[in-house]
């Protein structure tokens, strides 16, 4: 039980990171239209998209949607956790 909480946790850890560069490229011009950046982009774009239709950017330009999305898969690997604790034991 623990290997697949631990499992779960460290996915989360990984797409957060990955979610952490992709906002990371956006400071830097043409970054996100690099190999890496479109790959990111197709990793964690579908991820953010609903976020970004529910949080429109403050004052037209600052995107606080990737926070929202990072404490929501957070909660999201937490709660599965404990799901998985309560329903096999441990």
């Amino acid at each position: 039980m623990n290997q697949i909480a631990e499992f779960i946790w460290r996915a989360q850890e990984i797409y957060s990171f990955i979610i952490i560069a992709y906002i990371l490229l956006s400071w830097l011009p043409n970054a996100r239209e690099s190999f890496i950046g479109e790959f990111l982009g197709k990793l964690v774009e579908p991820y953010l998209a609903p976020f970004r239709r529910i949080i429109p950017p403050i004052g037209g330009m600052l995107d606080i949607s990737p926070i929202i999305a990072l404490f929501a898969l957070r909660f999201i690997a937490a709660g599965l956790i404990a799901v998985i604790r309560f329903f096999v034991g441990g």
